[in-house]
């Protein structure tokens, strides 16, 4: 019979899962977060399980692993890992030549160096403030009245870029109306903000070292325009993962419930 290995990222602004066969990927969700984790936990699994035939509830799994901020609160998860853990086992699982990881997550961002077999090394994460995060992007997109992939899209025709000092969300946005209001280009604008978010990457990627071999994880990893501004301000390539780079933690969690699925 077929063993499935499940893995679910309670993030803080979204949940994720994802199933494993036989070390592929066979099922994946991602929801918006509710105010209630348990729930997020139950629903985004269960849209993950509805797509496998032979499967009707977590119950089903072999094994469960659980990670994210709400990790304590998945749903019959047989054990809980850190979100750090999981990025970089999944993050491995994809290419095997990453060796450092810049997670742009809802409400932190996350540097961690990879050894050669994939465990970490170091970390280092701001948590204290929501600049630069999926949070912050959201206030910067909702002033600039797009989406994301709108706004990312813009920020690539700039001309030049229009220096965005705030690293306050709320200061932030009153700067970008200013900047707005003063008939800058919009997407001169939108470059600087890509910068700004970039240049407080590199300060906390710089404490952990940046090795060849870099990836973006998280939601705001679909942000090109950041990976691009990203590029030039660590000075190295950036390598996309082959998989939907928002699910590597979940995707790490599974891959961790298939390597211990027999404990």
């Amino acid at each position: 019979m077929a063993k499935y290995y499940g893995g679910c990222d309670l993030g803080s602004t979204t949940g994720k899962a994802v199933i494993l066969k036989d070390g592929e990927i066979v099922a994946t969700a991602c929801i918006r977060s509710k105010i209630d984790p348990v729930e997020t936990g139950r629903e985004v699994l269960n849209l993950a399980i509805q797509q496998i035939d032979g499967l009707e509830n977590v119950e089903d799994l072999e094994k469960l692993v659980g990670t994210g901020y709400g990790r304590n609160e998945v749903p019959f998860a047989d054990e809980n890992v850190s979100e750090i853990t999981c990025h970089a086992v999944g993050a491995h699982f994809c290419d095997n030549n990453i060796r450092t990881i810049v997670d742009v997550g809802g409400q932190d961002i996350k540097a961690i160096a990879l050894s050669d077999t994939g465990s970490v090394l170091e970390f280092a994460m701001n948590d204290k403030c929501a600049a630069g995060t999926g949070r912050f992007y959201e206030a910067v997109v909702r002033t600039f009245d797009l989406s994301l992939d709108e706004f990312s899209a813009l920020s690539l025709k700039a001309k030049k870029i229009v220096p965005v000092t705030s690293q306050c969300t709320v200061f932030a946005e009153s700067e970008l109306v200013s900047l707005l209001y003063k008939r800058n280009s919009p997407a001169d604008i939108a470059a600087g903000v890509q910068l700004s978010v970039a240049k407080r990457v590199f300060t906390l990627a710089r404490r952990v070292g940046v090795k060849p071999g870099v990836t973006v994880t998280g939601g705001c990893s679909k942000n090109i325009g950041l990976v691009k501004a990203l590029e030039k301000t660590l000075r190295t390539p950036i390598s996309l993962l082959s998989t939907d780079p928002q699910l590597t933690g979940a995707l790490g969690a599974a891959v961790l419930a298939s390597r211990n699925g027999s404990g």
